[in-house]
């Protein structure tokens, strides 16, 4: 532990047979902060926050080159974990070309062709987040060569789904082309960025699901509530992922205080910040954290 490491408060919650403590230590399961300054891992150790798992996505510009990849491969795996451990914060990371800059099938396939240099490095937790931007035909090609690779490498996938108006029809493809794998195990697989039109789609299929706390084109704290209100706590998480654009990383203390507000009880709250995202994410091959709290078990 490190010295911004603490629990501010505790919250207690009877059950039938005991009465279980709760420390409100959370987890954001997809945050981009090699775009962030090192002011927000002090505000979300502050905050709780123990642990994040920040997926490979677009550096603000398109890279030109695999070369450009590797490097950013390096941030990834060496130098971010190091900083977010100065916070008392555990960093994990996922690897792959993003849906955004996937249109260029000959760089995506080099940069393909790199990762495997870097899966073996402590805490890669798999291939994310790939999907769709655009729901192109080379898009569509490059997502399955990368679950291709994830198949081969026994790998847990991480899935963007795209933006407003394309999203729907873009996380049913991407739905489509993971329930045609037989080899694809749901319960391995996250479909982030979920709304109102797509989360049931996604629960129903036997994927995890991630609500993204993000303005405009995503979900707000209160209408994460609202979709939890309807389809329960299984399978679903949260994140910010905060990123370049405008975000911000304390939206999921923002959501646990929504949850409260909205009297949510303790183990709903610890299950959404925290048990569920150690759930899924302590699948993969290299998961190396050491959580302050265990689960309870199911």
């Amino acid at each position: 532990m490190g010295p911004w490491r603490r629990c501010h408060y505790l919250l207690s919650a009877a059950t039938t047979t005991s009465v279980i403590i709760v420390a409100m230590y959370y987890l954001d399961p997809h945050i981009h902060m090699v775009s962030r300054v090192t002011d927000d891992y002090v505000r979300m150790a502050q905050a709780g926050c123990v642990a994040i798992s920040e997926p490979a996505f677009w550096a603000g510009f398109d890279r030109g080159s695999a070369e450009a990849f590797r490097d950013y491969f390096r941030q990834l795996t060496d130098f971010e974990p190091k900083r977010a451990a100065q916070y008392g914060i555990h960093h994990m990371c996922w690897l792959c070309i993003n849906a955004k800059e996937a249109e260029d099938v000959s760089l995506s396939r080099e940069v393909i062709s790199v990762i495997p240099e870097f899966l073996d490095q402590p805490g890669v937790l798999g291939i994310g987040e790939i999907g769709l931007n655009k729901n192109t035909k080379n898009e569509v090609t490059i997502f399955q060569e990368q679950v291709e690779l994830a198949m081969k490498t026994d790998e847990l996938i991480l899935v963007h789904t795209p933006h407003l108006q394309d999203k729907y029809r873009g996380t049913r493809m991407i739905l489509d082309i993971l329930k045609a794998d037989s080899r694809v195990q749901p319960g391995r697989v996250l479909i982030d960025h979920v709304e109102e039109h797509t989360i049931a789609h996604a629960l129903d299929a036997g994927f995890w699901v991630g609500m993204t706390l993000y303005p405009v084109t995503k979900c707000t704290p209160k209408r994460s509530v609202d979709l939890i209100e309807r389809y329960g706590s299984e399978r679903i998480m949260a994140n910010s992922a905060a990123d370049w654009g405008p975000s911000d990383p304390m939206n999921m203390p923002a959501l646990l205080r929504t949850l409260d507000e909205r009297k949510h009880d303790a183990l709903t709250i610890h299950k959404i910040a925290y048990e569920n995202p150690l759930r899924f994410l302590s699948q993969a091959r290299r998961f190396n954290f050491d959580p302050p709290l265990p689960l309870r078990p199911e």
